[in-house]
């Protein structure tokens, strides 16, 4: 029986492009993506992240604490039916500048969601994905927010865009109480408990923020990021590293990978693998640091992208130490028994 009604590249894809120094039109992503997430491969260019609820040419950076940034016009300038047009800006279109971008489908800029103490001033939900987009302005007071997924999210990513502050990501594996933790996409340190969640865990409505400046500054925008599990097409997990230099931990998602962020609950990177950057075939062998800059690191051979699964092949720090939690967030290239009754294979 198949795991999903539809393909998973109805509503992630990755893309991979090069640049041309001036207007450029990307296309191939086969939807108009309300989420893009860009990188230069080969620079120590900034991430560059930008969506249809904020708007084209506002931009943040995963690598960053910096505020929203508008860009107009150099920058992202338009969502098309198959892709994006960009300007002439280094981050995202250097002349001969290798890219990958990341592309999410949502549900365009939405409207606002009045189910929490604070309504959002955009809500752009997709219930069929569990990808939803919102940005609200805080009160400094605890509140709940609306998500609009129907369902508990398990991941959520929250930015302060009107001033400089931290990514805060709420991972339901985080912790044994994850309500209770955060932490930060911006950089590698470890989960830490503080109350960014207000110590409540997230509804199939709202989610909740204490006081912090990172998630509910008086007078200071926002925006989140919030992900629902769906069979065949996401998995929010957890693993435990064995060291093992080759053989170890296996991580069943029921899918085939197309897209990965892996990170340590301890002190450690936040490493991307997608399945087009990578060797056609298995082990994966290139890497991205949503936390930093740096430029795509090849020759890793970390892990392996199977037809139900990850298989890690690695006993570096970054994914497979002994003992280590690692969190991960996981989209699919193809569900292993897909809506067209294709069974899905390894690389």
């Amino acid at each position: 029986m198949a795991y999903i009604s539809f393909q998973p590249n109805d509503y992630f894809n990755t893309v991979l492009y090069t640049g041309n120094g001036s207007t450029n039109a990307i296309s191939g992503i086969g939807f108009q993506p309300d989420w893009v997430w860009i990188k230069q491969r080969g620079g120590t260019t900034a991430h560059n992240l930008v969506d249809a609820v904020r708007g084209v040419n506002k931009a943040l950076s995963s690598n960053s604490t910096d505020a929203q940034g508008d860009y107009t016009p150099n920058n992202l300038n338009a969502f098309g039916t198959d892709g994006f047009t960009l300007g002439n800006g280094s981050l995202v279109n250097v002349s001969s500048g290798t890219y990958a971008s990341w592309n999410w489908k949502a549900n365009g800029q939405g409207s606002s969601n009045t189910d929490g103490s604070i309504n959002t001033t955009y809500t752009s939900a997709n219930t069929t994905s569990g990808v939803s987009i919102s940005t609200y302005s805080g009160t400094g007071s605890a509140a709940t927010i609306g998500h609009g997924l129907g369902a508990i999210p398990q991941v959520m990513i929250v930015k302060n865009t009107y001033q400089a502050e931290h990514w805060i990501v709420y991972h339901h594996k985080s912790n044994a109480t994850p309500e209770d933790y955060y932490l930060r996409l911006n950089d590698t340190t470890a989960s830490s408990d503080f109350p960014m969640w207000n110590d409540t865990a997230p509804t199939s409505s709202v989610f909740s923020v204490g006081t912090s400046t990172s998630v509910n500054q008086a007078g200071g925008t926002f925006v989140a990021y919030c992900f629902a599990e769906k069979k065949g097409f996401s998995k929010f997990g957890s693993y435990t590293g064995n060291g093992e230099a080759s053989d170890n931990a296996f991580i069943y998602t029921g899918f085939k990978p197309a897209f990965v962020l892996i990170k340590a609950t301890d002190v450690d990177e936040w490493r991307i693998y997608d399945n087009k950057r990578a060797n056609p075939f298995n082990v994966i062998d290139v890497r991205l640091k949503a936390n930093s800059s740096d430029a795509e690191s090849s020759g890793n051979n970390e892990c392996d992208f199977l037809s139900n699964g990850i298989k890690i092949r690695s006993n570096s720090g970054g994914v497979g130490s002994s003992g280590q939690e690692y969190i991960y967030m996981c989209f699919a290239e193809a569900p292993l028994v897909s809506s067209n009754g294709v069974p899905a294979v390894a690389r």
